[in-house]
């Protein structure tokens, strides 16, 4: 084939005859260029074969072929719980017939006559659940809504033996309970995992017994890290995986066999699964555990304040570099005003940990040594100050009324004045009765707002309360019109009132622009 080539290409150019030497080399050329290209392509298939090879290797790695082993291990440490309460019986026609019908009566009086002089009697409710053992000498965890209020509770294990339970201590705040039981060999029993080390996409398995069918599995992926749904303690762990009625109290586990979380709840529409379930995170639930197991009552540290948000307006407000950290808007008695703790300091670090958010600082709080001290560190009035505080504890706050902390004054002459969106006019005895104010408490009261305005956007409403402005004190209307024209000439674009709602404080940040 080579020599015909030359030929052609003579025929068709004449003057490039003389050349006729090159015209094979560049055949040659062209013909390896050829034989590259293949090679290129047989590379790249070569290489393409290899990086899908790897990509089923990762994909065996991230989800193994069968949960079996992995469930075999763990499921004897897994427990279904009974508990049994006794109720009153009921009287009447017991839904013979609706309430109202014309036969109520005739049925009411067919039952008294053959049941004369019984009393009602009292009958037993059941109630199912799930838990897991974390100690060879029988401790149990469960959530307290399982076991609340009941006469009876029966352990039933994976090999199908019963034993009673005896109720430790219970934390309704994160809704654990601890139990024990007495067996006279070793339980299989599991560990916590570290919660936090779980990531979005995590594989996990839920354990317990839905809607009493006994002992299941289901798995799932880590949906969401730390949320909240009601409590204040709250760090749930959010999973697709099948979590029913009767889980609540079992376990979630990680790859490696550990508990990362207790089943607690879900949302759905209709009661079953759909895919979103809550489960309380184990770095949580252990020190909830061990405080149970130490003294049968959670121990939880208390600063002793109200506390909000910083937002981007209230930040601006105050003069703040950034909306971080938490505005104390109330100090009661308590250990944060025995330690001079002020309304309108900005809490930025809590024993050196910065403040975030209030709710990064009320579990940071709870999780501190009652009786601990610790450094505070708080902006007040642009300067920061290192304040020490020792905890009290958070039970024993919760059995008394927090105090009012405002020092009394005379009340102004009444007047109103329209200010800022809304109609004010100071307190008299008489609209703190109205209010429901405590006789100690000066201020403005809101008489009206102007539902245009940003007041009105923000959340202000008749009956309202401004106790403070620019952090200081307001009991007339001459006052705030002074702290008004003191944050204009600051060059504040806007103003922080103190305001007060049936007895609770919160910071608002209003506009000073026209």
């Amino acid at each position: 084939m080579h020599p015909q080539a030359p030929t052609r290409r003579a025929t068709q150019v004449p003057h490039q005859q003389k050349n006729h030497r090159a015209v094979p080399a560049r055949a040659k050329v062209k013909s390896l260029s050829l034989t590259e290209s293949m090679l290129f392509k047989v590379m790249m298939l070569g290489v393409l074969a290899v990086v899908l090879v790897v990509a089923q290797s990762i994909a065996a790695f991230a989800k193994p072929e069968s949960l079996a082993p992995l469930a075999e291990k763990i499921s004897p440490s897994v427990v279904n719980i009974t508990t049994s309460t006794m109720v009153e019986g009921r009287t009447g026609p017991r839904g013979i017939v609706p309430e109202g019908s014309p036969f109520e009566d005739f049925f009411r009086e067919f039952q008294d006559r053959n049941h004369d002089d019984e009393s009602p009697r009292a009958r037993r409710s059941s109630a199912l659940g799930s838990g897991f053992v974390i100690s060879e000498d029988g401790f149990v965890v469960t959530n307290n809504h399982v076991i609340e209020g009941a006469d009876e509770i029966t352990i039933e294990f994976f090999s199908g033996a019963e034993l009673k339970a005896t109720v430790i201590g219970t934390d309704p705040n994160t809704d654990i309970a601890l139990l024990k039981v007495e067996a006279e060999n070793a339980l299989p029993f599991v560990k916590f995992g570290d919660s936090d080390a779980a990531r979005v996409g995590d594989w996990v398995i839920a354990m317990g017994n839905p809607l009493g069918q006994g002992f299941s599995v289901s798995a799932g992926i880590v949906s969401a890290r730390n949320r909240a749904l009601s409590g204040t303690y709250d760090d749930y762990i959010q999973t697709d995986a099948a979590i029913n009625r009767g889980n609540s109290g079992g376990p979630l586990f990680n790859m490696a066999g550990d508990v990362i979380g207790v089943n607690t709840a879900i949302l759905s529409p209709n009661g079953g699964s759909i895919g979103i379930g809550f489960s309380m995170a184990s770095n949580v639930v252990t020190r909830v555990v061990d405080q149970l197991k130490e003294y049968g009552e959670t121990r939880r540290g208390w600063l002793g304040v109200r506390i909000q948000d910083v937002t981007e307006d209230v930040a601006d407000a105050m003069g703040l570099a950034s909306a971080s950290g938490a505005l104390i808007t109330d100090v009661p008695e308590g250990p944060a005003k025995e330690a001079g703790l002020l309304t309108g300091d900005v809490i930025m670090s809590f024993d050196g940990v910065d403040v975030e958010d209030t709710r990064g600082l009320v579990r940071q709080v709870g999780n501190s040594p009652v009786g601990a001290s610790v450094r505070v560190t708080v902006m007040r009035e642009g300067k920061s100050q290192t304040i020490l505080v020792v905890l009290g504890r958070r039970e024993d706050a919760d059995a008394s009324e927090p105090a009012d902390g405002s020092d009394p004054e005379d009340s102004a002459e009444p007047q109103t004045k329209d200010l800022l969106g809304l109609t004010l006019q100071p307190l008299t005895d008489e609209m703190r009765e109205e209010l429901g104010a405590d006789s100690n408490t000066d201020g403005l009261a809101v008489v009206a707002v102007d539902e245009t305005s940003e007041a009105f956007e923000k959340g202000l409403r008749t009956g309202d309360i401004i106790t403070e402005a620019g952090q200081q004190k307001v009991t007339s209307i001459d006052d705030l019109e002074a702290r008004v024209t003191a944050a204009k000439d600051g060059g504040r674009k806007s103003l922080l009132l103190l305001v007060r709602r049936a007895g609770d404080p919160r910071f608002v940040a209003l506009s000073l622009e026209d």
